[in-house]
C-alpha cells in the first residue's frame, strides 16, 4: 500500500495527532511556566500518557472486535505508520537537484528532512546529510513500526508512531523542552532500542557486512543517541562512506563523531543509501512471511 499509494497529502492521521499534541502542549505549558523541573517532567509524562494511551486502547478494541479480519485493520494502521516511499522520494529530490548542479534547490530539499542549517552546505555536505537522514529514518519510519506491529499488532504500530511523533515535537534539549519533553524522548528510546539494533544488523546483511559490523562495534557508542548511533554507524559501514563530522545547528557549529569509513559521500551514494534501505525492507518482508508460513504449518 505504501509503495502504490505513497503518503497521504491530506487527512493523514499522524498530522491530526500532531495537531492534537500541539493543543495539549499549549495547555500543559500554561501550567508549567513557573513549575519546578520535577513538576515539568511529570506534566510532560502526563501529556504523553493522555495523548497515547486512549489511541492504543482504541486500536486494541478495534482489533479484538475485528476478530479474524483484524489483519486488515493492522495493514491499514501499518500503512499510516510507515513512510518508505516518502523517505525515498525526499532523498531523490535532493539527488536530482545535485545532479543538475542546482545547489540552492538541493539545500532547500535537504532542509525538509534535516534539522541542521543548510545555507552554506556544499554538495558533499548535502549528500552526507541526506544519507544520514535516510539511514536513521529507515529505522524510525519503517523498521521500528514493522517490528512493533509484528509484536503487538495494530496497537504496537499506534504506540510506536505516536511516541515517535511526540519525540520529534518535544524531544529537544533546549530551555523549552528539556524537562517537559524528557518522558517523550525516553519512551521513544525504549521503543526503538531493539528495532534499531535489528536495523543495524539488516544494513550489515544488505551491504558491506564486515565493514558495517566493525563500524557498529567501534563507533555506535560514540554517537549522541543510543539508537541513532548503531543505525548510522552500521549503515555508514555498509555503504563504506564517511558520515558525522561538522554540522551547523541554530547558527552554531557542532563537531560530531565520525561514523563509517574514509570515503567522502557523493551524489551517487544517496541512491546507494535508499537502495540499502529498500533491500533491508524486502529482507524484513521475506522473513516476516516465512515466519507466518511457519506458524501456519505448525
Amino acid at each position: 500500500m505504501d509503495e502504490v499509494f505513497g503518503e497521504l497529502h491530506a487527512g493523514h492521521p499522524v498530522v491530526g495527532f500532531g495537531n492534537l499534541a500541539h493543543a495539549a502542549e499549549n495547555y500543559f505549558f500554561t501550567l508549567s511556566d513557573t513549575a519546578t523541573r520535577v513538576r515539568k517532567n511529570l506534566q510532560g509524562a502526563l501529556a504523553v500518557v493522555v495523548l497515547i494511551l486512549p489511541l492504543v486502547i482504541a486500536a486494541l478494541i478495534i482489533s479484538n472486535l475485528a476478530g479474524q479480519l483484524s489483519w486488515i485493520f493492522e495493514a491499514v494502521v501499518l500503512y499510516f505508520a510507515i513512510g518508505s516511499r516518502s523517505l525515498r522520494e525526499h532523498a531523490q529530490r535532493v539527488r536530482i537537484a545535485l545532479a543538475k548542479d542546482d545547489i540552492e534547490e538541493a539545500r532547500r530539499a535537504v532542509g525538509m528532512i534535516v534539522s541542521r542549517d543548510t545555507t552554506n552546505m556544499n554538495a558533499s555536505d548535502i549528500s552526507r546529510a541526506t544519507i544520514e537522514s535516510v539511514l536513521e529514518n529507515g529505522n524510525d519510519a519503517i523498521f521500528s513500526a514493522i517490528f512493533w506491529t509484528l509484536i503487538l499488532g495494530a496497537p504496537g504500530a499506534v504506540l510506536l508512531r505516536t511516541s515517535n511523533t511526540l519525540d520529534a515535537m518535544w524531544g529537544y534539549k533546549n530551555d523549552r523542552y528539556r524537562d517537559y519533553g524528557w518522558f517523550a524522548a525516553r519512551l521513544d528510546d525504549v521503543l526503538n532500542f531493539i528495532p534499531a539494533r535489528l536495523t543495524a544488523l539488516t544494513y550489515a546483511l544488505c551491504g558491506s557486512f564486515s565493514s558495517a559490523i566493525q563500524c557498529f562495534v567501534r563507533q555506535s557508542a560514540t554517537w549522541y543517541s543510543p539508537n541513532a548511533g548503531p543505525v548510522m554507524s552500521a549503515g555508514a559501514g555498509a555503504l563504506r562512506v564517511r558520515l558525522g563530522g561538522e554540522a551547523v545547528y541554530g547558527g552554531r557549529k557542532k563537531v560530531r563523531p565520525i561514523l563509517g569509513c574514509t570515503n567522502e559521500p557523493e551524489v551517487a551514494d544517496i541512491d546507494r543509501a535508499t537502495t540499502l534501505v529498500f533491500k533491508s525492507l524486502m529482507l524484513w518482508v521475506v522473513l516476516a512471511l516465512l515466519g507466518e508460513f511457519a506458524a501456519v504449518l505448525h
